[in-house]
């Protein structure tokens, strides 16, 4: 707790579905969420480029405990993509590497679209924060050096063409993609398979599972907001995890999670080897997080 909190009382604790606007990082959303709340114990899930906009989860006190689950989640986002130019970001804050000419129909990208869902395999971008040799990616960039980085493999769910304008040679994109995917670096691909060069000209993440902009506030929304209604804002904890399949635990169990201890016998719905397991106690409250591995049950985050 802060200094200056009254006596006695609970910090704040859950997930804020921010809208974030383009421009600031997500690691700036984080700073002005944590003034605006009073707390020092927040973070996020996913990170957004300074120039994409829409929902970034940022979790509050102990919430910052669950984001990893949060991560991990299918995200949503609405691209617009630009043929016939390459930059040197992969979208549009990069310099322009190529151009070329661009002689391909709607039925050939949307083709080309559906050639890429399923599992694939992506290469990060030079400007993103992924480690290779213990060093960001976008720290080697600015050097002007060029690191030879691991292709990943990621999942696209669906990558559909929602408007297509020929003159402009400009799409509009639905993403559905597993975590790590890089939008940019699929837009990258899939003009080179229309064999004229695309970059990412806009980004929207529009979900991050089921938590959607529908639900999500901006920034100027909760700097206007006293501090009744900003507290409104945040989910608990259990219903930012929705996404997962909660599982009750009383009794004895109840114990055993509050020491953090496996549970002996895999429970009925927990779903799939690894997949986060929600468990509540009889009042609905959350108590921890779990994984089954190895048919048990074993602590992941214990929230007691």
């Amino acid at each position: 707790m802060m200094a200056g909190a009254p006596p006695g009382a609970e910090a704040v604790c859950g997930v804020v579905v921010v809208d974030k606007p383009a421009g600031p990082t997500s690691h700036d959303v984080v700073d002005r969420v944590r003034r605006l709340f009073s707390t020092r114990r927040v973070g996020h899930a996913g990170t957004l480029d300074p120039p994409a906009t829409g929902v970034l989860l940022v979790g509050l006190g102990r919430a910052t405990r669950i984001l990893q689950f949060l991560q991990a989640l299918p995200k949503t986002y609405r691209a617009v993509v630009a043929f016939g130019e390459t930059t040197t970001t992969q979208d549009a804050t990069g310099e322009v590497v190529e151009r070329r000419f661009c002689s391909f129909a709607r039925h050939d990208l949307e083709a080309a679209a559906a050639g890429m869902v399923g599992e694939i395999s992506q290469v990060p971008p030079m400007v993103s924060a992924v480690r290779v040799h213990g060093e960001r990616l976008y720290l080697a960039a600015r050097r002007g050096e060029e690191v030879e980085r691991p292709a990943r493999a990621v999942t696209v769910y669906g990558l559909d063409v929602s408007a297509f304008d020929p003159e402009a040679w400009e799409a509009t994109l639905l993403v559905r993609c597993s975590s790590g995917t890089y939008v940019r670096t699929l837009a990258a691909d899939l003009g080179e398979r229309l064999a004229c060069g695309a970059h990412v000209r806009a980004l929207r993440r529009l979900a991050v599972g089921s938590l959607g902009v529908g639900e999500a506030v901006s920034l100027e929304r909760l700097e206007a907001m006293d501090a009744a209604r900003r507290q409104d804002a945040v989910l608990p904890m259990g219903v930012a995890l929705r996404d997962f399949h909660a599982v009750t635990v009383s009794g004895d169990e109840l114990e055993a999670v509050g020491h953090g201890r496996a549970l002996e016998e895999p429970m009925a719905g927990a779903g799939a080897a690894d997949a986060p397991v929600p468990l509540v106690d009889p009042s609905g409250r959350l108590v921890a997080v779990y994984r089954c591995r190895d048919g048990r049950l074993r602590p992941a985050a214990v929230l007691l």
